[in-house]
């Protein structure tokens, strides 16, 4: 099989590692199989890509999309280094609350799964990175929802101290606000 698939401390994000190709001209990998992803759990269409480019230090997230507009993701950094984040916002979930996050890069090639139910985020190591990514839903700026990134509860440890974020993720709910307002996933 052209893939290890490895379930993570949340079972349901599961970290991709393509098999690769190298010789000195360069390297080959598959980045998706329908029917590999399938058997390791992997469901859905995917209908829509995404492309980002950011410089160091730049914090994506943490965001989701809600009701009928729900998305799934793999995410896979082509250039630099990103830490990658997916917070789990399923009420009933037993990791309701937590993340979990990995080192996605050019070097490494791994992808990450991200299923529908989280808010997922990212922040640049390095000079630049580009991250690409697939949803299986299309984006829906009236579904758009959010976490902020350094909510305590979450607690998630990013590995750049003063990180660039944007005036809307700045302006995202805690976990306590989205229990309260009763955004979370069922």
């Amino acid at each position: 099989m052209p893939f290890e698939f490895k379930r993570l401390e949340i079972p349901d994000v599961i970290l991709i590692k393509p098999k690769v190709f190298e010789d000195e001209r360069g390297f080959f990998m598959e980045t998706y199989k329908k029917s590999d992803f399938e058997k390791a759990g992997i469901k859905g269409e995917f209908v829509q890509d995404n492309h980002s480019r950011s410089r160091y230090g730049v914090l994506r997230g943490l965001h989701f999309q809600r009701g009928p507009y729900a998305q799934a993701k793999i995410v896979r950094c082509v250039r630099g280094v990103i830490y990658d984040v997916a917070v789990d916002l399923r009420k009933d979930s037993p990791t309701f609350g937590k993340y979990v996050g990995v080192i996605l890069s050019e070097f490494n090639k791994y992808q990450l799964y991200i299923p529908r139910g989280f808010a997922h985020g990212f922040v640049v190591l390095g000079d630049v990175a580009e991250v690409v990514y697939k949803v299986d839903n299309v984006y829906a700026p009236s579904h758009e929802g959010g976490l902020i990134w350094n909510d305590p509860d979450v607690g998630i440890k990013w590995p750049v101290e003063d990180p660039i974020v944007s005036p809307k993720d700045q302006r995202w709910p805690t976990l306590r606000e989205l229990i309260e307002r009763d955004e979370v996933f069922r």
